[in-house]
């Protein structure tokens, strides 16, 4: 059994969001939907194949990187996370089809035989919210992670989505750091404790500040996560800052942030994110880690298809773990052939966008792309959760008056507030 990489195509492709996604996503990350394929041969004539989501993956797969491997057996270098996310996926697929078993025994012993996975949003309005998790729920998902943004009225978001799902379904609010520092974040989230199917609070505040967020824990009765890496993960258990984590990355560092906080006796969710090629890549390792007991954050049910002939299902919030070699589903290469495009560079800012966020006051911030709102409300710039704000892409209606807002909003270095 020759295990030697004789071959690396890459391809790019652009797979389209479904609707609620679409008219949302382009505020922030209209580059979500660019990937590259790794299709890798080995000298057996055995192919595998994995993915990097091009400007938001732990790892993109280079020139270098794929000179590195070309001519070595797979197994010298599939461990290596510096290959990048696709290249190592791809060869951990051919080498176990090679040896027809699923990746999860090339990960260690086999924990559980279904994994729990949620649906994934970024900000959107109450609306748009409700008919994201109408399609959740649907879709047999119990589990749904909401962005919790400052330019939003998380009452109403929250109101409207929970007088709608069903007693069972459960939120967590991933705040990104937007509640600032304690001080604020101690209000909002005992306020919103008001409604039961919040189980996790993400990320309140900078995870840095261990102080903070120990104080934030002795305060409320709901769960906070953390990314592993800041503080260093042994400072976070050493100190107790978080009741679980998020992990992510390649094959190596997730299996050994997954064995020491299983040692800790803590829990995670896995946040491996890109089409249903990389969600079934996840659930590999959700299947050798005993402490993978929050539900995994994957993103595939953002787009249009899943790049699977026979896509992932779930039931009752629970995905099967794969049983057949390799990533245990094939990928479509129709619908691959039919999305693909050449190599781009990053299309962000988002061209030709008028982002306004009303304030209750009737006062009106004009933005451009998301980077800018963002910087201004991490900056403690803007205030930390009003109720009343919204936020909306205003269409362009070809007016003088439209191109002198959206003019300005992209000239302004910082913030500026334009009366209504």
């Amino acid at each position: 059994m020759n295990l030697t990489i004789r071959d690396i195509e890459r391809i790019w492709v652009d797979v389209p969001y479904r609707e609620v996604p679409a008219r949302n996503m382009i505020r922030e990350l209209p580059h979500w939907t660019i990937f590259e394929l790794c299709k890798v041969t080995l000298e057996n004539g055995v192919t595998g194949v994995g993915e990097t989501m091009c400007f938001y993956t732990w790892g993109e797969v280079t020139d270098e990187s794929v000179n590195h491997a070309m001519g070595k057996v797979a197994t010298e270098v599939m461990w290596d996370d510096s290959i990048g996310a696709g290249l190592q996926m791809a060869l951990f697929d051919a080498v176990a089809r090679s040896i027809d078993v699923p990746i999860w025994h090339l990960f260690g012993r086999k924990m559980r035989d279904d994994a729990f996975v949620s649906w994934w949003s970024i900000d959107m309005s109450p609306d748009d919210w409700a008919l994201e998790c109408k399609d959740a729920i649907a879709a047999g998902y119990t589990s749904y992670k909401f962005k919790a943004r400052p330019w939003f009225d998380l009452d109403e978001q929250l109101r409207t989505v929970t007088a709608e799902v069903p007693d069972h379904f459960e939120i967590d609010l991933d705040f990104n750091t937007m509640l600032n520092d304690s001080a604020h974040a101690v209000r909002v989230m005992r306020e919103m404790e008001k409604y039961k199917h919040l189980k996790i609070y993400e990320s309140p505040i900078p995870q840095g500040d261990v102080a903070g967020n120990k104080y934030l824990r002795a305060q409320t009765c709901i769960p906070i996560a953390m990314h592993v890496g800041n503080p260093p993960l042994m400072t976070a258990l050493t100190e107790d800052v978080c009741d679980g984590f998020v992990v992510c990355g390649g094959a190596s560092q997730v299996l050994h942030e997954a064995n020491i906080i299983a040692e800790a006796n803590k829990v995670f969710w896995l946040q491996l994110v890109g089409t249903g090629i990389t969600a079934a890549w996840a659930l590999h390792f959700a299947a050798a880690s005993s402490h993978a007991r929050w539900p995994a954050v994957n993103c595939h049910n953002l787009y249009r298809h899943q790049l699977l002939v026979d896509p992932i299902t779930v039931q009752g919030g629970l995905c099967k773990i794969p049983e057949t070699p390799g990533l245990g589903h094939d990928v479509d290469w129709e619908v691959i052939e039919k999305y693909r495009i050449e190599p781009i560079a990053k299309p962000y800012p988002h061209p030709n966008l008028l982002i306004q966020v009303r304030w209750p006051s009737g006062e009106v911030d004009d933005y451009a792309h998301g980077l800018q709102y963002w910087d201004d409300f991490i900056g403690g710039r803007r205030p930390v959760f009003s109720p009343g704000v919204a936020t909306s892409i205003v269409a362009d209606d070809g007016s003088s008056t439209w191109q002198d807002r959206y003019e300005r909003a992209s000239r302004k270095p910082s913030w500026i507030m334009r009366p209504n």
